[in-house]
């Protein structure tokens, strides 16, 4: 119950911030003006909170139900990893709702008048304010700088290849990589949730490894899959923010993910005795929820980068997805210090998660190497041999395409580069687990029969 109250009291105080330091600072400042793409993080905040208060107050109650109505099994219903999963799932329901509502206002492509009449950037002011509605408006208390309006409504994905005859063969080769992808990392998922063997830390992040591996490739693949069915390339300016934001999210989550399963691998080589204290389900929880949130972080910073972008000299996008780089090299205006931002925002969200995985390899080798006999340092590393392996695959092939980008000026080369860590590492992982991984060959044969004998 407190618990959930202190969430509360953090999202109340969140949900007071979105609106009211701005007012006061106008009102000393004697101005009225938000950009636009501050009204549109300043929108999306509000609905956050909003949504969360309201999420959160269901929640409690559920809570009281349980406590009032199964009191001999409040303790065992409401466990830590099940409160902080209700707590991430309130999160998870209100962002979907403030970015349905941000990509709704982001279509608007124009606005018959700039004064909101309110004291902040009210979603269904801004519908108002939209070219299509003959609403009358109120008077004002902020102004809204028209400058930002977008003289882009859509761009142009030039994809793999503008042969016609080899259009085909990707649409077959991307789809049986997709669904292969989809099946093997929802196969792990299910083989995780059900065995009971493996309700564990290293397994609870194995699975959730998965889910965002199928989030990560879904991004990308099947728009590409559509575009290429359609003979069409086109893509909206809100669909093409929406993709970047969704695509560094869950890029983000991997390399988060891999650390936090390298932090595992740390504690259960190096601290065996205390692994269950440590890595408790509630710490667990807490560990996904960082991880979501610094991605988060990380995805935003690059959506307020290009929303800053006024104008484009060029609508072709040398990908087959909308990436953040390419779109700042299509700006009319100067980018330098954009660049200069997005790639340092860039190094530190990926240096982090680095440094973390160093640092854990680094004292496991030193507590393996400090092991007596031959087979027990093989028994300690062979737990760390699938995590290494896809670590290896993802940031190496990450590397690869961000050389390969520097050194080559051939934008095809670039594509086929991006393939490479965008669809094929999430492809390879449930491989490399499964086959390098005795339980989860044991769970996936277990689930298998159990799918076939119903």
């Amino acid at each position: 119950m407190y618990f959930f109250l202190s969430n509360l009291s953090s999202v109340d105080i969140g949900f007071i911030s979105t609106t009211v330091p701005k007012m006061i600072v106008d009102i000393q400042s004697h101005n009225r003006v938000i950009s636009c793409e501050g009204c549109l993080t300043q929108m999306s905040i509000f609905i956050l909170f909003a949504c969360m208060d309201s999420m959160l107050l269901t929640v409690m109650a559920y809570d009281r139900f349980v406590a009032i109505c199964h009191p001999l099994h409040y303790m065992v219903i409401m466990n830590p990893r099940l409160c902080c999963s209700l707590v991430l799932l309130s999160f998870c329901v209100s962002l979907l709702d403030s970015q349905v509502h941000n990509v709704i206002v982001l279509q608007l492509t124009c606005f018959k008048d700039v004064e909101i009449s309110s004291f902040f950037c009210d979603p269904s002011q801004l519908l108002n304010l939209a070219c299509s509605d003959t609403f009358t408006n109120n008077i004002v208390s902020y102004t809204i700088e028209p400058q930002h309006l977008r003289n882009v409504s859509e761009f142009f994905l030039m994809g793999l290849s503008d042969d016609p005859e080899l259009q085909p063969f990707l649409f077959g080769l991307f789809l049986s990589m997709y669904l292969v992808t989809v099946l093997g990392n929802l196969l792990i998922i299910l083989a995780v949730s059900s065995d009971p063997h493996l309700h564990t830390p290293m397994y609870f992040f194995l699975s959730n490894l998965s889910f965002v591996d199928i989030g990560f490739i879904s991004t990308t693949v099947p728009k590409m899959m559509v575009n290429i069915q359609s003979h069409s390339r086109v893509i909206s300016y809100a669909g093409c923010l929406t993709q970047m934001s969704i695509f560094i999210l869950f890029g983000g989550m991997d390399c988060m993910l891999l650390s936090v399963m390298a932090y595992d691998r740390f504690v259960a080589i190096c601290h065996p005795l205390h692994y269950q204290v440590i890595m408790n389900p509630c710490t667990c929880c807490k560990l996904i929820s960082v991880s979501f949130f610094v991605s988060l972080l990380n995805s935003q910073v690059h959506n307020l980068i290009v929303l800053q972008l006024t104008c484009f000299k060029d609508v072709e996008i040398s990908n087959f997805f909308c990436d953040p780089s390419l779109l700042l090299d299509l700006a009319c205006s100067d980018t330098v210090t954009n660049n200069i931002v997005m790639y340092f925002v860039g190094t530190i969200f990926g240096f982090l998660p680095l440094s973390g995985i160093f640092f854990s390899y680094y004292k496991i080798l030193s507590s393996i190497l400090r092991i007596p006999s031959t087979g027990g340092k093989y028994k300690a590393f062979s737990t760390c041999g699938s995590h290494l392996a896809v670590v290896c695959l993802f940031y190496g092939t990450s590397l690869g395409v961000y050389l390969i980008s520097a050194i080559s000026q051939s934008p095809r080369k670039d594509v086929t580069a991006s393939v490479v860590y965008t669809v094929v590492t999430p492809m390879l992982n449930p491989f490399i687990y499964s086959l390098r991984n005795r339980d989860i060959k044991r769970a996936v044969w277990k689930l298998l029969r159990k799918i076939s004998s119903s």
